[in-house]
């Protein structure tokens, strides 16, 4: 079973590249962005001074006021402009975020390969491409969005000292509890977003596994035990939550209470220095102003809140990122290779136990080779091996001579053709399901493959024949696994694996597959894991595999006069 890796100051660093990249990628609008932003702090800076110094011309009756009066409506009306333009640039920003992630997260899960599933369950993955590469994505517009907010504190400490360094002075004096309080607010938020975030790929991850097993669960009766087992994390979820919301209630409220006292010590200190004749009423005004803008505190939280929540979701990303892709070499197979298939010391691990020790087996090219055990014993994990699927733990896997890993991705699909019990029915249309795959035969191949896999017949039933769209055609499973055949047949060009690829078809229909195996598919090579005698009978020799390792290699008829290889049968 997949297991969800817990948070890692590693996880935190391969986030933090993750944005570092998301905002390399967009930075044209992320700069844009935060020029806007800044200009719209820059009208808000300058409209205390302006307000203060038309005060002051209007209290003398000075000619010039007209134009200052101006001058004032104009930088009240401009930040509205610059917002809308903002909130534009802000939605563009992060969609275009958002979709650059959610590519790139997707491909590193597809070029990982089965591993991905193996490393995180299927519904956390789907929390992590979609909920996580949306919140990571707003990085670049709350950057911006920082950058503004820091600016207007910033400006309003400069502007009060440029009327007086006392209020400068006065405003400093409480700034690091200011900052402290900033610190410890991104801390405890930090803490409390990744436990929040691990949670919801947890319940994401259950309730896949039910939807998956919705008819057992039916046939069982136990839809209230698993709505149970689903919504398990919910409570610490929700303690979690309310924590968050906690944390950030107290932040703002703290931040409620230290700011007013700090704008009541800067106009304190600017009546007296009015008191003193050292300012004016317009100086006075605007010093009102800037104190609010230099204890914007309150912005600046939310926009901090906002990249905490990018950077836990990115932190979250970057185990995705750790999943190694599946290397691939530089080498072809010879040529008129007849499908030989090699494995020597192969050994592999599931689930923390070992699955197959050092096992040794040979399928020569032009045959069929049954692979029959015991569940447990292996055969599956030896199926993906032998197409490369996964790679062994130790050990070396050929075919006709040259290793799995030396070939290149295109080569190695191209030769090899997998086939499954539930075959995942990708393509759009039954045709596109059939050429699905790293290169598309012709509508000629796909046919002659259909007919292979007994599939032709009931295709021509359907309202469009082979362009019938997927969510028109409803398929048995024996229908679907007929099309599952079809596309290996397709494919596959010297070795074909079936991983109980024939499991849903009738004792007739299978035997009619099988022998078009012989006679009607490209690939010479055929590794069939068998689980009726019937199968393994039909196949040429038959691995017997016990324990993860193969214990015999015979014919049907020799392996069936041991009493233990007619147990795994059930005989």
């Amino acid at each position: 079973m997949a297991v969800t890796a817990p948070h890692h100051p590693a996880g935190a660093r391969g986030g933090d590249r993750i944005l570092a990249a998301a905002l390399r990628h967009g930075a044209g609008r992320t700069l844009a962005l935060a020029v806007v932003t800044t200009a719209s702090t820059g009208a808000a800076l300058l409209l205390p001074a302006v307000l203060g110094h038309t005060l002051d011309l209007l209290l003398a009756r000075h000619a010039d006021a007209g134009r200052w009066v101006l001058l004032s409506t104009a930088l009240i009306c401009v930040p509205a402009v610059l917002d809308a333009l903002d909130g534009l640039l802000t939605a563009t920003t992060t969609a275009r975020a958002t979709a650059w992630l959610r590519h790139r997260a997707l491909g590193e899960i597809l070029a990982a390969g089965p591993r991905a599933t193996a490393r995180f369950p299927a519904g956390d993955l789907v929390t992590r491409l979609v909920g996580n590469t949306a919140h990571a994505a707003t990085a670049p517009a709350s950057l911006a969005g920082t950058v503004a907010a820091l600016a207007g504190p910033v400006g309003g400490i400069v502007a009060l000292g440029v009327i007086n360094p006392w209020l400068a002075v006065a405003f400093l004096a409480g700034a690091p509890l200011l900052a402290l309080l900033l610190r410890a607010f991104a801390r405890a938020s930090t803490d409390t977003l990744t436990a929040y975030q691990r949670l919801q790929g947890d319940i994401a991850a259950r309730l896949l596994e039910a939807l998956r097993g919705a008819r057992t669960i039916a046939a069982a009766g136990t839809a209230a035990r698993e709505r149970d087992r689903v919504l398990e994390p919910l409570a610490d979820l929700s303690r979690h939550g309310h924590r968050m919301w906690r944390v950030q209630g107290r932040s703002t409220a703290q931040a409620a209470t230290l700011v007013p006292l700090l704008q009541i010590a800067v106009l304190a200190v600017a009546g007296l220095q009015l008191s003193r004749g050292r300012l004016s009423v317009g100086d006075l005004l605007a010093a009102s102003r800037y104190a609010v803008l230099a204890t914007g505190v309150g912005m600046l939280v939310g926009h901090l809140n906002a990249l905490v929540h990018s950077r836990t979701a990115a932190a979250r990303l970057a185990g995705v990122r750790a999943l190694p892709p599946v290397p691939y070499g530089t080498r072809r197979l010879p040529p008129g290779g007849d499908g030989t298939l090699r494995m020597r010391g192969v050994s592999a691990g599931r689930g923390g136990r070992t699955v197959l020790r050092g096992a040794d087996l040979v399928v020569p090219g032009g045959t069929t080779l049954a692979l029959v055990g015991r569940s447990g014993t292996g055969k599956s994990v030896l199926a993906e091996l032998a197409g490369r699927l996964a790679d062994p733990d130790s050990g070396e896997i050929t075919l006709d001579g040259v290793p799995l890993r030396d070939l290149t991705h295109d080569e190695l699909r191209r030769a090899v053709g997998h086939a499954f019990a539930r075959p995942a029915p990708l393509g759009g249309t039954v045709a596109g399901t059939i050429a699905f795959g790293s290169f598309t035969p012709p509508p000629s191949a796909v046919v002659a493959a259909a007919r292979a896999a007994c599939a032709d017949p009931f295709v021509r039933r359907l309202p469009d024949g082979y362009s019938t769209p997927l969510a028109a055609a409803p398929l048995s499973g024996g229908e679907a696994q007929r099309l599952g055949l079809a596309r290996a047949f397709a494919h596959a060009r010297r070795l074909l694996v079936l991983d109980d690829a024939t499991s849903s078809l009738d004792s007739v229909t299978e035997r009619q597959v099988t022998a078009a195996l012989l006679t009607d598919v490209a690939a010479p090579t055929r590794l069939i894991v068998a689980h009726r005698p019937a199968t393994a009978a039909r196949a040429d020799r038959v691995a017997w595999l016990d324990d993860g390792r193969v214990r015999a290699v015979g014919t049907h008829e020799e392996l069936w006069r041991e009493p233990e290889y007619r147990a795994v049968f059930g005989g």
